[in-house]
């Protein structure tokens, strides 16, 4: 009984000497928890900045930031205040005659403060490098191309439209089809229904996939699929799985699969298909009903028919123009429009092509020529759409750009490079009289554009490679489906014999080994062939007149060999394209190619190709994206070389000493992305030197264009002649050990990257680039003051954008008022649209002076962060006017500047006025704030 007792009392005594110990703790450690506090408050700083630089350059990405990460930020902004509210309490409880009672509230709030922020620090370390994601690329412009703009106004299809959104709306209707002729309309009718079904909400999302060739590659249908759900595969994964569980996320989705051909198992791809999510609509084109029906088992199938003749006289009238209602046109005219059969492509295409034609003789001659055009076997075209597509061919004016548009038809399915037309046409010598590569830039960037107009060529639509291009503002151009196989059909007729072949699997290998045999290909002087699934190609290609052969291989597991002796009787060759090969070893034919001039060598794999070497007429070298650790010694025998494309050769480390400068006729040299490339220090004259040194470029005085990444600063020369000796027009130079991606969104032809050229002098070394730079971004410069005055005291003028970031002793970016008497010269930034600074901790204002005249004015994007000592963007003059500094901003970014008063003030006897910075007429369409991070702000006059 008494243990009992006694038990009980310890427990009371403790129950009560806890909690009183505990509260006196809080009093007597005072100092300790304060302390505590702090110390955790600046590990959370700590935290703060390190999760805060990768949300900026998630930001600097296009990446979405995750909403606990957002959340994280605002949080840590509220502790941030408390601690300050802290020490304010602190210093008036001192003052305080409670001052025990309000030490004992202080220390309590202390300890509970500090064990919060420990929770918070640990939050921050979860995250790691996961702070953002990818959204999902914009949806495609349904209704992009000039050549179906006029879509919505045919009444004849809104019927048609309107039942397969009612079907969409149909829970039980899982897969639905369209079926027309080619040309009639079914892609931008489903383009139509997307963007309805998206604006009607019917969908979480809409994907598709459009342009699916006869002989569809999985790989890129889930890739088409995959960029618009912002999916990225890895390798060696199941694709398939991956991109079903993706799609089975979204609980209601549309898939468009675009122009099918035959069956296609939709497992194979990864779209869930009956009851595996019930959620997930499909919608198919073809050009068959019986592949809806029997291949596919649509539930639902639509016809879309031919425009009446009434909406396609009113098309053919709108586009070829009005004269073509004069009383002696208009009976010609409206045979014309019927033989178009009511497709939109072929009535585009014909009435293009007459446009502007006012004499009766060249309509009749034109009406002739669609009745005599030959029958085409193009399977799901009809004659007269093909009659139309090859009269719009014979009206091109000239031969280079019929030339060039049945090379369009000739480079595959999908988007066609600009940069690859650039490098054919000018082998082919298609640009009469033209023998430089800036000259071919611009005649092809013509023609392209005719061509554009006959609405032969469209607009590449942004859903294939979006790769940017230094050469061409528009990468990629396309071809409608229809016009493409119009144009094959055309190229196959005598004088062109230009061939298309698609061969899949070992039993067409086994058909393309009994065609090489056929008077076709001995005759023809074109091949374009696709391998898909295949183990072998014949022992040798007998195509004596053959002068461009282009191989795509597309093998699940292994690259495709090339026989030894393939080329043996192709001396004529003069273009070789080959992707996804294996070149382990190369084949000792490539020796016979002594006329060959482009050779395009991409993704292959590659172990041995010193019989390069022997290819003395070769102007093009492609090795891009393809596995090889060396180039060989022999390509400096290449004397006539004018292009060396080596992007993103990953594994490339080896150039050797005196391969590049002795490449004295490039013109074109990129190794963008090639980042393991052991570039040699200067200096090093022992005689044991292997790589190259950069110092090389210099030799090259013909060069145009130059694409380079360099980790090491100091491995550039010390001189500045380096650049001063080349005549660059494009170039995109990135040097720094941490590599910032310059965006592949700016219209950028002149582009330059510093990070870690840490001295005004070594800046200097790039002073001819700097002033013609259009994006320019520095980072780490930590000598210079005032950007404009110290290193173009021009004025960039033909800047686009700007970045400065980590740059600590920049105190102005304009200063029109330093120590040596220097004016500012007009125009300065007069072509800048976005100017970014960031981490500048002594800037002091982005321009301290008077504006010179006609400066500022396409800036459309100003964005500053964490300037801790910026009080005013504009610090000016009491006499200069209040008129608006920025009259074409639309986007404002300000955050962490804890000093910022105003954007704009005069000085008057060395005080400071704020005045409005905006005039009435700026009209902002963003502007973001984070006011927590304001210290001293006062009325921000917007």
């Amino acid at each position: 009984m008494v243990d009992i007792v006694i038990s009980v009392a310890a427990k009371v005594a403790e129950c009560l000497v806890d909690p009183i110990a505990r509260q006196l703790g809080y009093l007597f450690n005072y100092r300790r928890n304060y302390v505590d506090l702090t110390e955790q408050i600046e590990m959370l700083d700590h935290a703060r900045v390190r999760l805060q630089q990768s949300v900026e350059e998630a930001n600097r990405q296009g990446d979405e930031i995750f909403p606990d990460v957002q959340e994280w930020l605002k949080g840590d902004e509220r502790i941030i205040q408390k601690k300050e509210d802290f020490i304010e309490d602190e210093k008036k409880a001192s003052k305080s005659c409670f001052y025990l009672k309000s030490r004992y509230q202080l220390s309590k709030q202390a300890k509970k403060q500090a064990g919060d922020i420990v929770l918070k620090i640990q939050q921050a370390h979860n995250f790691g490098d996961r702070v953002s994601y990818r959204p999902s690329p914009p949806p495609l412009p349904f209704i992009s191309s000039a050549s179906f703009k006029d879509y919505e106004a045919f009444q004849s299809r809104e019927s048609t439209f309107n039942q397969i959104m009612q079907a969409l709306r149909n829970e039980n209707m899982r897969m639905i089809g369209v079926w027309g002729m080619g040309g009639v309309g079914k892609t931008t009718l489903v383009k139509q229904v997307a963007q309805q079904a998206e604006e009607n909400k019917l969908f979480h999302k809409v994907v598709m996939a459009l342009n699916i060739s006869q002989t569809p590659n999985i790989a890129e249908i889930q890739g088409k699929i995959a960029r618009m759900l912002g999916l990225k595969f890895e390798a060696e994964e199941d694709r398939a799985g991956r991109l079903r569980q993706r799609l089975k996320r979204e609980e209601k989705i549309l898939v468009i699969l675009d122009d099918i051909w035959g069956k296609l198992d939709l497992r194979d791809i990864g779209i869930p298909d009956g009851d595996d999510h019930k959620g997930c609509k499909v919608l198919l084109t073809s050009r068959e009903q019986e592949v809806l029906s029997e291949d596919m088992r649509t539930q639902k199938k639509f016809h879309l028919q031919h425009l009446s003749e009434d909406e396609a006289w009113n098309l053919f009238k709108k586009t070829a123009g009005d004269s073509v209602e004069k009383p002696e046109l208009r009976p010609i005219a409206v045979d014309v429009a019927k033989k178009c059969d009511g497709l939109p492509v072929a009535i585009f295409t014909i009435a293009t092509a007459l446009r502007g034609k006012s004499r009766v003789n060249v309509w009749e001659n034109a009406l002739e020529e669609l009745r005599g055009a030959a029958p085409t076997s193009i399977r799901g075209v009809t004659e007269g759409v093909y009659s139309c597509l090859e009269l719009s061919y014979n009206h091109l004016k000239g031969d280079e750009v019929k030339s060039l548009f049945l090379l369009c038809a000739l480079l595959g399915d999908g988007d066609i490079s600009m940069d690859r037309l650039l490098q054919f046409a000018t082998c082919l010598n298609l640009f009469e009289g033209i023998y430089l590569w800036e000259k071919a830039i611009n005649r092809l960037i013509t023609l392209v554009e005719n061509l554009k107009a006959s609405s032969l060529l469209l607009d590449h639509e942004g859903d294939g490679d979006s790769s940017s291009s230094l050469l061409f503002d528009h990468a990629f151009v396309r071809m409608h489906d229809v016009v493409r196989d119009a144009a094959r059909s055309i190229a196959s007729k005598d004088p062109h014999r230009f061939v298309v072949r698609e061969a899949v699997g070992s039993q067409e290998a086994v058909e393309l080994r009994e065609w090489q045999r056929t008077d076709e290909c001995r005759n023809c002087t074109r091949i374009s062939l696709i391998c898909r699934n295949m183990d072998e190609l014949p022992q040798g290609l007998v195509c004596p007149k053959l002068e461009f052969f282009l191989l795509n291989s597309s093998n699940d597991d292994a690259y495709l060999k090339i026989p030894d002796a393939f080329f043996q009787d192709t001396k004529q060759l003069r273009i070789l394209d080959l992707s996804k090969v294996s070149l382990t070893p190369s084949p000792s034919s490539l020796g016979f190619l002594s006329n060959l001039q482009t050779l395009r060598l991409n993704q292959c794999q590659i172990q041995d190709i010193t019989v390069i070497g022997e290819l003395k007429k070769l102007q093009v070298l492609s090795l891009a994206e393809s596995y090889i650790e060396q180039l060989p010694n022999e390509v400096a025998q290449l004397s006539d070389l004018r292009m060396l494309d080596l992007q993103n050769c990953c594994w490339l480390k080896v150039i050797p000493r005196n391969v590049i400068s002795s490449l004295s006729q490039l013109e074109y040299l990129s190794m963008k992305g090639s980042l393991r490339i052991e570039w040699e220090a200067e200096g090093f004259n022992r005689g044991e030197r292997i790589n190259a040194c950069l110092s090389e470029l210099k030799h090259l005085s013909g060069l145009r264009t130059l694409e380079v990444q360099v980790s090491n600063p100091s491995l550039f020369p010390e001189d500045d002649v380096l650049f001063e000796n080349l005549n660059l027009i494009r170039y995109s130079i990135l040097i720094g050990y941490d590599w910032q991606i310059l965006n592949d969104e700016y219209k950028a032809s002149r582009r330059l990257s510093l990070r870690g050229v840490t001295s005004l002098y070594m800046v200097k070394c790039f002073s001819k680039l700097l002033k013609r730079s259009q994006e320019l971004y520095l980072c780490k410069l930590n000598d210079t003051k005032h950007v404009v005055y110290e290193l173009d005291k021009e004025g960039f003028v033909e800047l686009k954008y700007l970045t400065l970031e980590e740059c600590p002793t920049v105190q102005y970016i304009l200063h029109s008022s330093t120590s040596v008497e220097w004016v500012p010269p007009p125009n300065t930034f007069c072509m800048l649209e976005e100017l970014i600074l960031t981490w500048l901790d002594n800037l002091e204002a982005v321009c301290h002076g008077p504006i010179p005249m006609g400066s500022f004015g396409n800036l459309r994007i100003l964005r500053l962060e964490y300037c801790e000592r910026l009080k005013y963007v504009f610090s000016l003059p009491a006499q200069y006017g209040r008129e608006s500094a920025f009259p074409q901003l639309q986007n404002l970014y300000l955050c962490g500047l804890p000093e910022l008063i105003s954007f704009y003030s005069t000085r008057s006897s060395g005080t400071q006025e704020s005045m409005t910075f905006f005039s009435q007429q700026i009209l902002l369409r963003k502007v973001y704030f984070k006011m927590a991070t304001f210290k001293r702000i006062g009325s921000v006059g917007l």
